[in-house]
């Protein structure tokens, strides 16, 4: 017996685990990114089933441990329903493009403004707090169902509800931070919360908050510049933007998986996408015709003021048409363009009308 075997004898060691693992002499190696998800995924550790049966939460390709219990109720096991090819990319640049609100944005730059520019700019920060709570609390209750099988999907899906939580705080504090605060709340989320929290699966989750809700907000982000008044208000929209790609990247590219690898699904998403559609169309004003307080308020911003709200209301007619048209090329990169040659889509007719 070898020195090292009486040892183990002499201390009554149980090194049985030891010859239970997952693939072994597997050796990642960083690329000129670091060590990063994709180079770790090799071998049996880089396959994830299409089906998990996992309800354990072991780590995909360790080794199962006997009489383990369930710790997870996984609804969502089979890979069509969650998986996207680029999952392990968009986590990495998720990590390496955070930012803090508190030291990243140049506050010091805001100086008081007009009592109607400040009160326009005070409402829209309560609507995208409003809306960033929506964009973060929806995808953590997806999480907690989704096997660890499938965990490149899970980490870009924390780094979301991570950068709404940013978002929450960022704009409460623009609100705060000028003189003026929080204005009511604007309800404008209320329909959009019960279609996406009632969802019964995760792409039918996906395509209302992805694809329409935060696509919709981000083409506001990217043009936020035309609404800031300062430094700091053009960093937070900047920074917002970015982060809002992200999110809006994970749905198409999940909807392009399914319209790949589920044909049988088709039809169905077609469906979310009406009834998406039928969101977007109503969005700009209430059901008696008028103009909703955001949409106001972001006419006053971008006019200047109250007595330039009919300038203000054009520039917004302009950035719905945007909003429109970057929704017709998300869903067309998703797989899904046939919906506006034949006829079952009203998006092209709208543009129609806002280009009359």
């Amino acid at each position: 017996m070898s020195e090292a075997a009486q040892l183990d004898v002499e201390r009554d060691l149980d090194l049985g685990w030891m010859g239970r693992r997952g693939e072994w002499e597997t050796q990642a190696r960083p690329s000129k990114n670091g060590l990063t998800l994709a180079d770790i995924q090799i071998g049996d550790y880089g396959d994830p089933p299409v089906v998990s049966e996992n309800q354990t939460g072991v780590p995909r390709g360790a080794a199962k441990r006997d009489g383990s219990y369930r710790i997870g109720a996984y609804g969502v096991r089979t890979k069509s329903e969650i998986w996207l090819d680029n999952a392990s990319f968009l986590y990495e640049e998720a990590l390496q493009r955070q930012w803090s609100s508190a030291t990243d944005i140049p506050w010091h730059t805001i100086d008081p403004l007009p009592d109607d520019i400040e009160q326009a700019q005070c409402a829209m920060d309560t609507f995208l707090t409003e809306v960033e709570f929506v964009a973060g609390d929806v995808p953590a209750r997806w999480v907690a169902r989704t096997t660890p099988d499938f965990f490149e999907a899970r980490n870009v899906l924390l780094c979301q509800v991570m950068d709404e939580s940013r978002h929450m705080d960022v704009f409460r504090k623009r609100a705060l931070a000028n003189g003026g605060g929080l204005m009511r709340a604007t309800g404008g989320t209320a329909g959009v919360v019960g279609s996406i929290d009632h969802s019964r699966d995760f792409t039918e989750m996906s395509s209302r908050l992805h694809i329409s809700g935060e696509g919709a907000v981000l083409t506001i982000f990217r043009l936020g510049e035309l609404m800031a008044y300062n430094d700091a208000e053009k960093a937070i929209y900047r920074l917002c933007a970015q982060d809002e790609a992200r999110h809006v990247a994970f749905g198409v590219m999940h909807m392009r998986y399914m319209a790949e690898t589920a044909p049988e699904r088709h039809e169905e998403i077609h469906c979310y996408l009406d009834e998406a559609e039928r969101g977007i169309l109503s969005g700009s004003q209430n059901p008696a015709g008028q103009f909703t307080q955001t949409s106001e308020s972001m006419a006053i911003l971008l006019g200047g003021g109250k007595a330039n709200f009919d300038e203000g209301r054009n520039r917004l007619i302009a950035i719905r048409k945007r909003q429109l048209q970057e929704y017709i090329k998300r869903v067309k990169s998703a797989g899904f363009g046939d919906r506006f040659e034949n006829g079952r889509s009203q998006v092209p007719e709208l543009l129609a009308e806002i280009a009359a």
